[in-house]
């Protein structure tokens, strides 16, 4: 039996979407897609141990738009003057 591709889209993340990126995963907040199907999406968001998933399916490039765009707050409302 195959295994069907999966095409999550492509992304490229600007310089200050990988400082939120990286600023998160240094301070334990993880960000991730998390599968509904092979086309859509959800986003997990888990801090200090605790997993929250989004109400919403996202599609492919769309995820990642997303993602950074989850960084940026999380970067934002707590991080941005520690850096």
């Amino acid at each position: 039996m195959a295994k069907k591709r999966i095409d999550m889209g492509h992304y490229m993340a600007t310089s200050e979407e990988r400082k939120h990126m990286q600023w998160c995963i240094n301070n334990g907040i993880k960000i991730s897609p998390f599968a509904h199907s092979t086309y859509e999406w959800y986003i997990d968001i888990e801090i200090n141990g605790k997993k929250n998933r989004s109400p919403y399916l996202y599609k492919k490039v769309q995820i990642w738009e997303e993602i950074f765009k989850f960084y940026k707050y999380y970067y934002k409302k707590y991080g941005k003057n520690t850096i």
